[in-house]
């Protein structure tokens, strides 16, 4: 990747190669401390108070995710992802990697994706409202990635933040505002992988569970992944806090040829598309109309409801976040004077899920349904 002027990376990503094994990692107790630690801090931002006090919190959250890597660092490091080669334009544009990982190594590898994005955060002007979603993703995939089920309740009152945040990983608050940006579009769509890869988990563990008849644990892993899908837009949304003109001057360019091989597109990021793989297997479990799966168990019914509206929320904002980048541009995997632009193609996009969850959830978009099942029928 490169750009028109001379800016800074931030670490390769590691993931582990999808497949069907829970994290389930060994565990010190001090790293398990450390991990209820984080998690309370990133619970304790007060996410739409001033500019100080919440970046002083952001900072307090930085540290303590600081603190539980270097715990997991004493029982082994992480794996080198500069040495790893990436099997698509897409991974290497991103800065990501996936290869086969022990339990201890995915979980750290997680965290530094989370550390990297909050700390991020620090410095980004991300709306309260996202950054609330956000948290909420992050602190769940601690939890999660580290097996840690309850919070220190201590959290982090002893952390606070003094030096400045971000040498690290080129957003150096004393550096180039170009290595930021252009670090924070990458560090963005890095959490977002990270909750694709946490919410497909999560969807295929509770489809599992309904196979099982395991009512309880379906509706908590339903919820754990709602609360990835929520956090997907506001990564997203995050990896976009730079200036459009920055944006449209310095790293669209670099997305497509002859930058790149082949032009940059959603459709090549395997996290998502194994999302979508485990939202499709759910949905073959739980095929009901929401009226009919509300009358046999209304809890389901909701936690199903609750993720579906997420999903669809997420691919509403895409729409939104599209214009605000781009305006009427076509994208850049688009023919430069095809009839859609990127706006309209994921405009169809959300139709067509809204489409087919209109029966499903609770307050169906239920007019695009109908005009779509009218248009096939022409």
């Amino acid at each position: 990747m490169g750009t028109s002027v001379d800016v800074s990376y931030p670490p390769v990503a590691v993931f582990r190669e999808p497949g069907d094994r829970p994290v389930t990692p060994d565990l010190s107790v001090g790293v398990r401390l450390e991990a209820g630690r984080t998690a309370a801090a990133l619970a304790r931002v007060p996410t739409h108070a001033g500019p100080v006090e919440r970046t002083a919190a952001l900072r307090a959250a930085t540290l303590a995710a600081g603190r539980l890597i270097s715990a997991f660092e004493t029982e082994g490091g992480p794996v080198a992802g500069e040495a790893i080669p990436a099997e698509s334009v897409s991974q290497s544009f991103f800065r990501v990697r996936e290869v086969e990982l022990s339990d201890q190594q995915t979980a750290l590898h997680g965290v530094l994706v989370v550390h990297r994005g909050v700390r991020d955060l620090c410095r980004a002007p991300l709306s309260g409202a996202d950054l609330v979603v956000e948290l909420a993703g992050m602190r769940q995939a601690v939890l999660e990635l580290t097996g840690t089920t309850v919070p220190d309740p201590a959290g982090s009152d002893e952390v606070r933040a003094q030096e400045p945040v971000g040498e690290e990983f080129g957003v150096d608050p004393r550096g180039s505002l170009d290595s930021e940006w252009t670090a924070r579009w990458i560090v963005g769509h890095q959490v977002h992988v990270l909750f694709n890869i946490c919410a497909a988990v999560a969807v295929t563990d509770a489809a599992v569970h309904l196979r099982h008849g395991e009512l309880g644990q379906a509706l908590v892993r339903l919820d754990d992944a709602t609360t990835y899908v929520r956090g997907f837009p506001a990564a997203m949304i995050h990896a976009g806090t730079v200036p459009v003109e920055y944006y449209l001057a310095a790293v669209r360019p670099t997305m497509q040829p002859p930058q790149v091989a082949t032009p940059l597109s959603g459709r090549q990021h395997r996290g998502y598309k194994i999302f979508r793989g485990a939202m499709k297997g759910l949905l073959g479990v739980l095929p009901e109309p929401y009226e009919e799966l509300a009358a046999k168990d209304r809890d389901l019914a909701d936690a199903r409801d609750a993720l579906l509206e997420a999903d669809l929320i997420d691919a509403e904002r895409h729409v939104t976040l599209a214009y605000s980048m781009v305006r009427l541009r076509h994208s850049i995997a688009q023919a430069p004077i095809g009839p859609d632009n990127a706006v309209g193609e994921l405009r169809l996009m959300r139709h067509r899920r809204a489409a087919q969850y209109a029966p499903l959830i609770r307050f169906g978009d239920h007019y695009i349904a109908e005009s779509l099942a009218a248009m096939r029928h022409r």
